[in-house]
């Protein structure tokens, strides 16, 4: 009986501390999602602005009357 309670224990031991791990893993994931929709969000901000500047620059280049 007290070996079967030691290997639950162990086990029980085991899984907190994996538990843990993946917690933590968790929230390192959770702040680098975060700081990349926070980098995606600034490079669509600026692609947006180049497509504004590369359209401007377009419709002030002459027209072919080809």
């Amino acid at each position: 009986m007290d070996v079967e309670l030691g290997s639950l224990e162990g086990k029980v031991m085991q899984l907190v501390a994996l538990c843990r791990e993946l917690r933590s893993e968790n929230q390192d994931l959770k702040q680098k999602l975060h700081l990349t929709q926070l980098d995606n969000e600034s490079l669509n901000t600026k692609l947006v602005a180049v497509k504004d500047k590369v359209n401007a620059i377009l419709a002030k280049l002459p027209e072919d009357g080809v």
